[in-house]
């Protein structure tokens, strides 16, 4: 009986400590990643200011190419939409809200699965013969105090997934 109620104590303070740590963490998250790519941003612009260019670079889409994809609004630039559903790498929907061509993209993304939107924006900047591409996304993960742990860790998280895409841009970018 002894061991049950420690047992029992340390599952209460376990869940005191996730949810408690999680009311205290910011639920603000941000993450940037650049990468050199020896293309100028003319080039490099069309593959993501069109929704359908992100199927030849983005790491999500080459994870699950049974990934279900619809497009609608604008077909680049601003008012371009993109909404996909996968089992594995979860629904959302990116819609393109700024556009500046050959050397801005921003966007808004929505993921039903956690309510919540995020911006984020891809800078293209000369620099000499090649580009420098920064991606920048920013959120709130919202109140629910477990969200504020997947906001902690989002750099660590995302970032490895901004890196792969930025390396998968830069390859059909340089062909």
């Amino acid at each position: 009986m002894r061991v049950l109620k420690w047992m029992a104590g340390v599952v209460l303070v376990l869940a005191a400590v996730l949810v408690g740590g999680g009311w205290l963490l910011g639920s603000d998250f941000k993450v940037t990643r650049s990468l050199l790519v020896n293309a100028p941003p003319e080039k490099i612009y069309p593959l993501v200011a069109d929704p359908r260019g992100w199927k030849q670079w983005s790491v999500w889409n080459q994870r699950d190419p049974a990934m279900a994809i619809t497009y609608s609004g604008a077909p680049s630039g601003v008012g371009a939409v993109w909404a996909w559903r996968s089992a594995t790498e979860g629904d959302g929907r990116m819609s393109f809200t700024r556009a500046e061509a050959p050397g801005l993209l921003a966007y808004d993304l929505y993921f039903p699965d956690f309510g919540t939107t995020s911006r984020g924006e891809l800078r293209l900047v000369p620099e000499g013969s090649a580009t420098r591409v920064s991606w920048t996304m920013e959120g709130n993960m919202g109140r629910n105090p477990l969200f504020g742990w997947i906001a902690l860790f989002a750099d660590g998280m995302v970032g490895k997934d901004f890196e792969a895409g930025l390396a998968g841009l830069k390859a059909v970018a340089e062909k």
